[in-house]
């Protein structure tokens, strides 16, 4: 699992990563995951069409429950920044058979950590043999949901590779930066029944879950206009100060694509609240960039760069640092999606709803709702704005507030994800975030980089991943609480 220097893993790589896969299956190959790639590659020139799907091997995802577990039983592949703060939260409401990082220290502590917990009685197993040592988690036959939080380049392999051998799979932002895998894993969860899903946190944190109940009750009318993006000055830790391992991997992908690289903790929660692949769905986009700048001048110009640091090896940055992108829903609606990792900025995702009856923007705390009696053109904000917005509280929250206090992770955000997956898995419900909700907004990274190819302004089609299922409403986080043991007992 160490991560190469070159862009993602080759083609080469993949292949040879399936034909392991297929062997330990006794399939002599990948058999029908390569014949489903090779169906996107040969079958769609342009991945922004629609590849049929093939009749008897691959049906929608769109309303298949998981099978209902008496205890969810979890892998773990990366335990760097990401993956080695939610060991605990996944301890703390599933079992934790096996681990998996390139760094046999980080796979050590992590086992440490589960087991001070006093949940589980039996260890995790470790994986810690090489880039590939994946692999052989995956085919443990005792895992149910694999998760994945590693770099960006190995998300599609490993998510891949655990639904081949008959996992779920929750993976960190995003599924793949790239349209042919974000294809590939869709028609791979289509053929094997395996749920491939973005752990998407910010969907779950407080406010963003009341403005979700807000707009299911009607209060800010017809919505009509929504933003959403991620706005966080990078630069230091994370993108040159070695929060990462290895400490480039990030800040090469700005060598590579210019595109909007990570606009999904926004864009997640406003999609969800205009009902998207629920009754609409992205249609169009178009994107625009500023030059690329502050990534050299900070290399350049902060004295905690030396000159011996990797950075001076990257390739030219060419990745704007600030991004904008138009998208027009399938109904007539607009999402301004934002992001920029670069720039000196206070931390922003640019959440704002706008219905007929009102809008609100959650970063600055402000609402301003007809549908409420708002009729002074004066913003309700502070207490006024908290007293609102707090009478439609999610179930989660009330519920878990003090495992969420206990465990944390974004405000609690983070636990209350991953108790909700497991939750879901437990009682044999559908997900809150499915394999179609996590390729379109996922989608908006490679569709970003191909409207600013070659230096022009193109608008280009959004693909319907869900293939007509789109258009019919169906549950996410309007349901009501279940009955649930783990909760009420």
């Amino acid at each position: 699992m160490a991560l190469p220097h070159r862009y993602r893993p080759s083609r080469r790589d993949v292949i040879r990563t399936g034909a392991a896969l297929g062997a330990a299956a006794g399939l002599g190959g990948i058999g029908a995951g390569a014949a489903a790639a090779a169906d996107v590659a040969a079958g769609a020139e342009d991945t922004r069409r629609e590849p049929p799907r093939v009749k008897g091997r691959e049906r929608s995802m769109a309303e298949v429950p998981f099978e209902g577990f008496d205890q969810v039983r979890v892998g773990l592949i990366g335990l760097g920044e990401r993956g080695g703060g939610q060991d605990v939260r996944w301890g703390a409401v599933s079992a934790v058979t096996a681990v998996c990082d390139i760094r046999p220290e980080r796979v050590n502590r992590t086992i440490g950590r589960i087991m001070a917990q006093g949940f589980q009685d039996t260890e995790p197993v470790g994986y810690s043999n090489g880039e590939e040592d994946f692999l052989n988690l995956v085919r443990r036959d005792d895992i149910d949901l694999i998760y994945v939080a590693t770099p960006w380049e190995w998300h599609y392999p490993q998510a891949k590779a655990a639904m081949e051998h008959g996992k779920h799979v929750a993976v960190e932002l995003p599924i793949s930066p790239h349209l042919d895998e974000i294809w590939d894993l869709v028609r791979t969860s289509e053929r094997t029944g395996k749920h491939c899903m973005l752990l998407e946190n910010v969907n779950y944190f407080r406010p963003e879950l009341r403005i979700f109940n807000m707009a299911k009750a009607g209060l800010f009318g017809e919505l009509q206009h929504a933003s959403g993006g991620y706005v966080h000055d990078l630069r230091w830790p994370y993108l040159f100060g070695g929060a990462y391992h290895p400490e480039y991997w990030r800040r090469r992908w700005q060598t590579r694509m210019n595109a909007l690289h990570y606009p999904m903790h926004g864009l997640g929660p406003v999609s969800a609240a205009l009902g998207v692949n629920r009754g609409d769905r992205f249609a169009e986009l178009v994107a625009v960039a500023t030059p690329p700048m502050n990534l050299a001048l900070f290399r350049e110009n902060d004295p905690r760069v030396g000159p011996d640091h990797s950075s001076w090896q990257d390739d030219e940055y060419i990745s704007g640092d600030r991004h904008t992108a138009l998208i027009k829903t399938a109904n007539g609606r607009m999402i301004r999606v934002e992001h920029d990792v670069n720039s000196p900025h206070p931390y922003s995702r640019e959440t704002t709803l706008t219905g007929s009856s009102g809008v609100v923007e959650l970063d600055n705390g402000r609402i301003y709702l007809e549908s409420l009696g708002h009729t002074n053109h004066t913003w309700r904000t502070g207490a006024e704005f908290n007293a609102i917005t707090a009478q439609h509280d999610h179930w989660l929250w009330p519920a878990l507030e003090d495992l969420a206090d206990q465990y944390g992770g974004h405000g609690g955000g983070d636990f209350i994800a991953i108790f909700r997956l497991v939750q879901l898995m437990r009682l044999g419900m559908t997900p809150d975030i499915d394999v179609y909700d996590s390729a379109a907004w996922c989608s908006v990274i490679p569709l970003s980089h191909e409207s600013m190819k070659g230096g022009s302004i193109t608008s280009v089609r959004v693909p319907d991943f869900t293939r007509g299922y789109w258009e019919d409403p169906r549950p996410t986080f309007d349901r009501e609480r279940p009955e649930d043991p783990w909760l009420d007992g």
